[in-house]
């Protein structure tokens, strides 16, 4: 290092058993540690870089074994002249006083290591009952570093007004321990990438004088990678959507029998000949499943989730959203049927390996949504030049942009817990805060997806969509979280 260069380092601890491990694995991007519903899980500290500058700066999280017998860890401290010091003098085994044992580590790594403590509590616990935390503050007050208290397990994400009394009840408490500089959510199952801003800005008061200027360099670097994979998010969901919008399916030139059937039609005499729409538009219907599941694939990537995390995130995602999605009672056939069936197909291909080669959109969507009248009302009949196409029709695809707001917000919030939350990626308010920042920019949607395009209008679609869609996952994001820093122009 050159000398200008500083490392940063920050503890994660807590009670043990509250989701230090996993915390910290929502707050890397990665699986690191174990995670058990079980105490002591974590028996090292062990560190891991959060982020890095190319000054050579790096800002690394400990996760730390969890405390033990707090009452019991305090008491014998407050007998001894120097506590922390003669602490850790003493050798405690590992296997017969495991809880001595762990804490001892932590408190050694705080000591040690730390320019600043992230301490952990539960928020499904009351303050006031939850015993181990007092002890835990004397116990961190004789350490003398400054901290940071983030409320983890607060279950589902709720309305900001609820979530900020709560905050205000463990601010309350812990108002007597001056050290503590700050209390936010940051909560590993459910949290929102822009709440990390919040702790970074508290992160920034915190730190020691002499490597604030590292860390500014550091929080620069944090914001741009979050950024960059918001931008990324919104450019995916603008392809998907201007790719539905000019997505067509030419349809055969009729032929004279199938004309005069159509002409008989309009007398009331037999049925008019849709054999051809049908096909037609059930080759759509499979590309748009293909496009679903690609963007799909390419959110739970931008936001590095891998391996059994991106199956369970997406089959939550088809879940909630093929449950939830609003839809007009006029266009209930085919918005209904595809969207939903589609996002349900995702599920089934998953539960199956992805090995139903699209059964799961046909069998949930197709059967039940190419009647006539959700012909009529999911896709347009284009008239060309030359030939006839079916194409989707504008309403549909803005419902298209709802659900993909929804499914946006599912994967970003989607922490790596134990899944013990499986309602949390999407909870009924969201529905509501989508439909009100959509219908503040209905009239610009139907200006750009409200009639049917040609393909070669995909790319400009894309680039009139992304800065639409910017600006309601802004406006959404000050709505869902107004404390934290709001997301730059």
């Amino acid at each position: 290092m050159s000398g200008e260069e500083q490392r940063i380092e920050l503890s994660l601890v807590s009670h043990t058993n509250v989701g230090k491990t996993t915390l910290a694995r929502s707050l890397l991007g990665r699986e690191v540690g174990e995670v058990h519903d079980a105490a002591h899980v974590t028996v090292q500290a062990e560190p891991f870089i959060m982020v890095e500058t190319v000054e050579g700066d790096l800002l690394r999280l400990w996760d730390t074994p969890g405390f033990g017998d707090s009452a019991r860890l305090a008491a014998r401290l407050a007998q001894s002249g120097n506590p922390i010091g003669w602490f850790l003098t003493q050798v405690w085994d590992r296997w017969r006083d495991r809880a001595f044992w762990s804490s001892q580590q932590a408190v050694r790594n705080v000591r040690e290591a730390a320019d600043v403590v992230l301490y952990l509590v539960s928020a499904a616990e009351d303050p006031q009952q939850a015993g181990y935390v007092e002890p835990e503050m004397r116990i961190l007050e004789w350490i003398g570093k400054p901290a940071i208290l983030l409320l983890n397990q607060a279950g589902p994400p709720r309305p900001a007004a609820e979530e900020e009394a709560e905050v205000e009840r463990w601010r309350a408490h812990v108002r007597a321990h001056a050290f503590v500089r700050d209390v936010l959510t940051l909560d590993a199952f459910a949290r929102f990438w822009v709440q990390e801003f919040s702790l970074i800005d508290a992160l920034a008061e915190a730190v020691p004088e002499e490597k604030r200027a590292a860390f500014a360099r550091l929080a620069q670097a944090w914001h741009a990678r979050r950024l960059a994979q918001f931008d990324d998010s919104m450019r995916t969901l603008a392809q998907l959507i201007a790719r539905v919008a000019c997505d067509r399916e030419l349809l055969p030139e009729q032929g004279i029998g199938e004309r005069l059937r159509d002409v008989g039609a309009l007398f009331g005499a037999g049925s008019r000949s849709d054999g051809a729409k049908a096909r037609a538009s059930e080759q759509l219907a499979q590309r748009y499943r293909s496009a679903v599941r690609s963007a799909a694939d390419r959110l739970i990537s931008i936001h590095g989730l891998q391996g059994r995390a991106a199956e369970v995130v997406l089959a939550r995602v088809a879940e909630n959203v093929s449950a939830d999605a609003p839809v007009h009672e006029g266009r209930a056939a085919v918005v209904g049927g595809l969207v939903s069936g589609a996002l349900s197909g995702l599920a089934a291909d998953l539960a199956s390996g992805g090995m139903t080669l699209g059964a799961g959109l046909l069998t949930g969507g197709l059967l039940g949504a190419l009647g006539a009248a959700g012909l009529a009302h999911g896709f347009n009949l284009v008239r060309g030049a030359d030939q006839a196409a079916v194409a989707w029709s504008g309403e549909f695809v803005l419902e298209l942009v709802s659900t993909q707001l929804l499914t946006y917000l599912a994967v970003a919030h989607f922490g790596r817990g134990r899944g013990e939350w499986h309602e949390s990626e999407h909870p009924p308010f969201w529905r509501e805060a989508v439909r009100e920042e959509l219908d503040a920019r209905r009239q610009s949607l139907r200006e750009i997806v409200g009639t049917s395009r040609d393909a070669n209008e995909e790319a400009h679609l894309t680039a009139q969509l992304h800065p639409l869609l910017r600006a309601a996952v802004r406006s959404l994001t000050r709505r869902l979280y107004p404390k934290a820093a709001p997301i730059p122009e």
